[in-house]
């Protein structure tokens, strides 16, 4: 079998990292009393946090169908992360909001991925951690002050 090419490594190592710091972030949440998630109901709770506040809404935030999105929906209330309101301008209508336990989640999860920052920027050079972060933004699909 052929070398993978510079690309697929880079991929590789994209997806290595990422998938050892959200495993570490889950095991972390299991022990403090969070157990059961997993790094797409993380990205559901940050879309419902940002404003997606029903299964359509989701669905179109995560690029995934409303059947889809439902189900992480239900999954999410079932862990108490979330839960139907009424709407204020429509009594007919339910939406989503993040509950005080889902607020909880998010802050140990987040903490927990400083940590493992502050771990892999103390094996750095100075800067270099920072020099990082910057390439990556500007990848497609980068994300916080993404230029791509």
């Amino acid at each position: 079998m052929p070398e993978p090419t510079r690309g697929v490594q880079l991929a590789l190592l994209l997806l290595g990292g990422f998938e050892s710091m959200v495993d570490d972030v889950v095991d972390h949440l299991a022990e403090r009393g969070h157990p059961g998630v997993t790094a797409t109901l993380e990205f559901a709770l940050a879309a419902v946090a940002d404003g997606a506040d029903s299964a359509a809404a989701l669905g179109r935030r995560l690029g995934t169908t409303r059947q889809a999105a439902a189900k992480t929906v239900a999954t999410l209330e079932q862990l108490g992360y979330v839960e139907r309101v009424d709407d204020p301008a429509d009594a007919r209508l339910k939406r989503l909001r993040v509950t005080a336990r889902g607020e909880e989640m998010t802050a140990i999860g987040s903490a927990r991925f400083d940590v493992l920052r502050d771990r892999w920027v103390a094996g750095l050079e100075p800067g270099t951690a920072e020099v990082v972060e910057a390439a990556l933004r500007r990848l497609p699909g980068g994300r916080p002050g993404s230029a791509g």
